[in-house]
């Protein structure tokens, strides 16, 4: 089995702290809440009212016309890809398009345009049963990977990976996979969703999943807190370029970081609860290590998982302590959702950009809002979750964790060259 290295050489992102990776960052490092009360319906009726949602989004980079013919998850997708293109520098006319693919992940597609399609049937359909000729082509959630093909003329291999929110997780690895297999020397990669929809949140109300501090939007999100009650739902989208070593150390590319090694697991437990013993959890961190050649005491920081849900927080901590034992307290932990909110399908492409900008630049992002500490046996007041501030800090190699509804599992590790 060919087992060449993959580098990361571009970085691009759309999210409510911002319509570019560099707005996201600074954000970020600033502990800055993208969370506010929806704009794009009405939410009196709704138990939460708010999200993280991306307002005044109008990309230079995408006309009328494919605004018209696209999802928002698809706008997204291309608004984010189009970045990481420049931050690349990559020269498409002078790259072997047929070594060049795209693995995309979003796990629901398009609900935006399901949503419409399927009121506009239900109040229309005795008079004019009529469904728009690319209502599926918008919704269907490979489009989002063909769209990027299409636009960029990559001829590699490309499909859509859906695992729920370990879905841009699973693409990253997948699209690793085909470089360091030698399937291809180049992927675009990254995940995106755009699931704030009546229909979104009235679901995710019903599954009690969703956090319902009305009163409060941007404290909302909290991980780790004793006093978090559930996740925010944003959107928005990320996307990485990633390279093969040798062929980015010839054109001279910037690197961020390398992608070391990566796991996949499953818990086979609950089709939306996680096993609470973390053991799904801590399987594919032991997997992630091992595929990188690295030791527990060689990760110096974790961006955790960290939906703010009291179940969930929990078992990935369980599974956290398990795995690196006492060198967990020379480590940082964080979660960046307390400020992006959680982009579902596109959490883990977003997070894997952040993460390896701290690879990077040597710094922790925080996890906002924490206010009191959780009395739960797991949360060790030893451990450093980086709360309400970022910290600066030797960051020699990164996790970053991935898991989705009905008990998916990925671990990447990124570390400096």
């Amino acid at each position: 089995m060919i087992n060449r290295r993959v580098v990361i050489t571009g970085i691009g992102g759309v999210c409510a702290l911002g319509g570019d990776m560099p707005s996201i960052w600074e954000s970020i490092l600033a502990g800055k809440s993208g969370c506010d009360k929806i704009s794009v319906f009405p939410t009196d009726n709704f138990k939460t009212q708010f999200a993280c949602e991306v307002r005044d989004f109008a990309p230079v980079a995408l006309d009328r016309k494919v605004m018209q013919r696209t999802d928002r998850t698809i706008q997204f997708a291309l608004a984010s890809a189009y970045e990481a293109f420049g931050d690349s520098k990559l020269d498409l006319e002078q790259v072997d398009k047929d070594r060049f693919g795209c693995i995309w992940g979003t796990g629901i597609g398009g609900l935006l345009t399901f949503e419409e399609g399927i009121i506009d049937y239900g109040v229309n359909y005795r008079l004019n049963p009529h469904f728009s000729s690319i209502f599926m082509p918008k919704l269907l959630t490979n489009m989002t990977s063909a769209q990027l093909t299409i636009t960029f003329g990559l001829h590699g291999p490309s499909f859509t990976t859906t695992s729920a929110c370990a879905s841009s997780g699973h693409a990253v690895v997948c699209a690793a996979m085909q470089i360091a297999t030698g399937q291809a020397d180049l992927m675009l990669t990254g995940g995106s969703e755009a699931a704030i929809a009546e229909s979104g949140i009235g679901s995710f109300n019903a599954m009690h999943a969703l956090s319902t501090r009305n009163d409060s939007p941007a404290t909302a999100s909290r991980p780790f807190s004793k006093s978090r009650d559930g996740f925010v739902l944003g959107e928005g989208g990320a996307a990485l370029i990633l390279e093969e070593y040798e062929h980015a150390v010839r054109r001279g590319a910037k690197i961020y970081a390398e992608v070391a090694g990566f796991g996949m697991t499953s818990d086979a437990y609950h089709i939306t609860a996680p096993d609470p013993t973390g053991e799904g959890a801590r399987k594919v961190m032991l997997q992630a290590l091992s595929s990188a050649g690295l030791k527990a005491e060689d990760i110096d920081y974790i961006n955790t998982h960290g939906t703010s849900t009291p179940l969930g927080d929990i078992a990935e901590v369980k599974a956290i302590e398990q795995v690196f034992g006492e060198h967990l307290y020379d480590m940082n932990l964080s979660s960046t959702k307390s400020m992006t909110g959680h982009l579902l399908g596109g959490a883990g492409a977003l997070e894997a950009a952040v993460t390896a900008l701290s690879v990077e630049r040597d710094v922790v992002p925080p996890t906002i809002n924490h206010e009191e500490g959780d009395e739960d046996p797991a949360f060790d007041l030893r451990i450093d979750f980086t709360f309400n501030r970022a910290k600066q800090r030797e960051v020699r190699a990164a996790m970053s964790n991935s898991f989705g509804f009905g008990g998916h599992n990925v671990c990447l590790v990124l570390k400096k060259l």
